[in-house]
């Protein structure tokens, strides 16, 4: 009973800072310097912010921002800007992450590298990708002339990706030239940024120019350089480098990962070496990992490109089977299976079974459905996909028109990610 009227009282404190859901705000009377719990750090409040339910909008960032101003402890704080800056600019809303910079200013709060840093990702976040790089190398000059803003390396590896991404291979070597000048000094970040982007990009040739800038800087490789290089190997099907890199790895002090494996597996499979790829699943047996979702999902597609079909079942219904709850992303891989394989009938008897095995399909899932039926079957899916509240709009058809022109895979299978950015899944059992 003690612990029960403690919490009650806890629950009643008027100075207690409490959000309601449902209306998006806080509530609690103003908390000053010699109040309980006064005195309190807005980067605090902010940090309890990203805490919230998965619910919590760019919107709910600013109405707490504006709810910490009215507070008698609040001071200005450049943190808190950049901060909110760095969110707005994630979540693609430039124009208030530079009305937040402007009323920053006007604050009277000085910016420093930190703001400029969000600034410059915000922006970079932005559709326009031309505009966005002019706008990041203005801002990039800008804090080169200002004592208390100078380029960090953190400045540095943002701009290099962004360039990368772009495939502007000039403007990323005169980065590195820039970078070579300046008191700031390459980090494994900065290499691994570069490498990732080179390797989705297929840029071999460039991705083995930035390693050996790496190995001549004395920074050695970790596990996620080694990943990136398998899998940036594989997806262009230069195995014999990719195992190379592979053995490297085994006679290092480094340790493979899930998504060693996983990227391996599923290279192979899109190169139809069946043999190599179940080769590598032996050898993580061996090792004694336990595979992930991401890996049993990697072996339904290598057995779907192997044209395997049957194999590709045996696993999905194997892990169906496991009592471990089914993901969208696994039964989308084995839908993409018979899709691929031309067998429509046979990924809609699955669909119609996925609520039977504790699997609910999402948009991803109707768009590679859709794209593989016949006109009967699309009609039929898309009455079901009004059952489930999902409506086709524009961007859907946009993008099942791509599909059509796009390699084997659809958006949401485990051809679109071998779960290198996951390093929980190199756990070891």
């Amino acid at each position: 009973m003690a612990s029960s009227s403690a919490s009650s009282e806890a629950t009643h404190d008027p100075n207690v800072l409490r959000f309601d859901p449902t209306q998006k705000r806080f509530g609690t009377k103003d908390r000053g310097p010699g109040s309980p719990g006064g005195g309190s750090d807005a980067h605090e409040e902010l940090h309890n912010c990203d805490r919230m339910e998965d619910s919590f909008t760019y919107i709910s960032h600013t109405q707490v921002f504006r709810w910490m101003q009215r507070q008698r402890w609040y001071v200005a704080d450049n943190g808190v800007y950049s901060k909110l800056i760095s969110v707005m600019g994630k979540k693609g809303q430039t124009r208030m992450a530079m009305l937040l910079f402007s009323e920053m200013h006007n604050s009277g709060c000085g910016p420093d590298t930190s703001v400029y840093n969000a600034l410059i990702s915000a922006h970079l976040n932005s559709k326009d990708e031309a505009k966005a790089l002019d706008k990041a190398l203005g801002y990039f000059n800008k804090m080169k002339g200002m004592e208390l803003c100078q380029p960090s390396i953190v400045t540095y590896n943002i701009l290099l990706r962004a360039f990368v991404q772009s495939r502007n291979v000039g403007k990323v070597n005169a980065l590195f030239k820039d970078l070579d000048e300046s008191v700031a000094s390459p980090d494994i970040y900065t290499y691994n940024g570069v490498i990732d982007a080179y390797g989705k990009n297929g840029n071999i040739r460039e991705m083995e120019s930035v390693l050996s800038r790496m190995k001549s800087n004395q920074c050695k490789s970790d596990i996620i350089t080694l990943n990136l290089l398998i899998d940036s190997y594989g997806k262009k099907q230069e195995f014999d480098k990719m195992e190379q890199v592979f053995k490297c790895l085994l006679r290092s002090k480094e340790k493979p990962t899930l998504p060693t494996f996983n990227s391996m597996i599923i290279n192979y499979g899109k190169a139809r070496l069946k043999e190599k790829a179940e080769h590598v699943l032996q050898k993580m047996t061996d090792m004694k990992y336990t595979p992930s979702f991401i890996t049993y999902e990697s072996l339904v597609m290598m057995y779907g490109f192997c044209d395997c079909v049957s194999k590709a079942r045996e696993v999905f219904d194997r892990l169906a089977e496991s009592g471990r709850e089914l993901k969208f992303s696994t039964l989308n891989a084995m839908l993409d299976v018979y899709c691929m394989n031309g067998l429509p009938m046979e990924a809609d008897k699955l669909f119609a079974s996925a609520n039977s095995i504790g699997v609910r399909p999402n948009a991803s899932t109707y768009k590679l459905l859709y794209k593989a039926y016949t006109k009967g079957l699309q009609e039929k899916l898309l009455k079901s996909m009004e059952n489930d509240g999902i409506a086709p709009n524009k961007r859907f058809f946009l993008e099942v028109l791509g599909a059509f022109f796009s390699s084997p895979g659809s958006p949401g299978s485990v051809s679109a990610t071998t779960g290198l950015s996951r390093p929980q899944d190199g756990e070891k059992t």
